[in-house]
């Protein structure tokens, strides 16, 4: 027959007494059978709990109350203190000996009353298969999280493309502007700067000489005889001999001045840094050269040059320095084509209604 350990929150186990079935684990709070033999083994252990709280507390208490009235009976009655002396240390012994027997049947009463001794539990035979269970599951999750990794490396490399193709596109846009500006300043004909980014730097040249004081000079220039070249040879000849007065406007120029083609067949350079006397010989220089260069139709061409300076000839604002400039020309066409005027030459006699500039 199987005996049963049933230690209070020891867990036990059933041993078969003479077949070879294995143990079968079971606890104490939750048996696996309640049964007769079951019920007979638990009525003794309950008769050995109830002797041993007698011995170990109702005993001894019962001898306290006893000795107590022992000690004080000899108080009330002095006669009697030496016989009661010697009844309170028996009393004292026999509790002493209660005490000693309660705690031998309390050892008793843990012990397993079918002879049977607890016995390690060895190894349940499918731990090996809730281990594997649970390698399984981390390796699931563990390949899931490799699977989300991947995902969001791909969705990284895919930002990183898109990111470099905006900057490369911003790019592009950057440069595309800055061609649009400068297309929107310059001259379709010659590659010179319109009337109007001239306008805009003749204003803060301006600016400039108001806080500083720095010199600067207008230089306008119209070509002699152009309008006869356009009607004889075609107005592609007459764009290619502005291309060549463009060029030498640039060859001969320093890099800080403003060249522009101010409108038809007139040109404006702004001399910055430039007084009066050194915008005289600039506009000498490019007369000569112009004078001598071979243009392809085989003709030879001048032109006529007004200058206008701050701060010796007008009051510093750009209407009046270019309106000064353009007096200047209009008196060096008037007096012969092919030189060079300055507004200070022509001011006290210049003229106030204007039909025409001679050609």
């Amino acid at each position: 027959m199987a005996g049963t350990v049933a230690r209070p929150g020891i867990l036990s186990i059933r041993l078969g007494a003479t077949s070879g079935v294995p143990a079968e684990r079971t606890t104490s709070h939750m048996p696996r059978q309640i049964g007769g033999e079951q019920a007979g083994r638990t009525r003794p252990r309950r008769g050995r709990a109830g002797l041993v709280v007698t011995l170990c507390g109702l005993v001894p208490l019962a001898i306290a109350v006893l000795g107590l009235s022992g000690l004080l009976s000899p108080l009330l009655d002095p006669g009697q203190a030496g016989p009661g002396l010697r009844w309170l240390q028996a009393l004292l012994i026999l509790a002493g000996l209660a005490v000693v027997a309660g705690g031998m049947m309390s050892g008793r009463a843990d012990r397993p009353t079918d002879g049977t001794a607890p016995v390690t539990l060895p190894v349940p035979a499918g731990a090996p298969v809730a281990a594997a269970e649970r390698d399984d599951e981390v390796g699931a999750l563990m390949a899931s999280f490799s699977r989300m990794l991947s995902t969001v490396e791909q969705q990284a490399a895919e930002i990183s493309q898109f990111a470099a193709r905006l900057d490369a596109a911003y790019s592009e846009l950057e440069f595309t502007n800055a061609r649009l500006k400068e297309f929107s300043f310059k001259d379709e004909v010659t590659g010179l700067y319109n009337r109007r980014f001239f306008t805009i730097r003749l204003e803060e040249e301006v600016s400039r000489y108001r806080r500083f004081n720095h010199p600067v000079s207008v230089v306008l220039l119209d070509m002699d005889g152009f309008k006869a070249i356009n009607d004889d040879m075609g107005h592609a000849a007459g764009d290619e001999t502005l291309r060549d007065m463009a060029e030498i406007l640039m060859r001969y120029s320093r890099g800080i001045n403003v060249i522009c083609r101010y409108g038809g067949d007139e040109f404006a350079v702004l001399l910055v840094e430039t007084s009066k006397a050194g915008a005289r010989l600039y506009a000498d220089r490019i007369r000569h050269v112009l004078s001598t260069h071979p243009f392809a139709h085989g003709r030879r061409l001048t032109a006529s040059f007004g200058i206008a300076s701050l701060p010796e000839d007008v009051a510093p604002g750009a209407d009046d320095l270019i309106r000064a400039a353009d007096e200047a020309l209009y008196a060096a066409k008037r007096a012969g084509k092919n030189r060079v005027s300055v507004y200070e030459d022509v001011a006290p006699t210049s003229v106030p209604e204007r039909a025409g500039r001679p050609d």
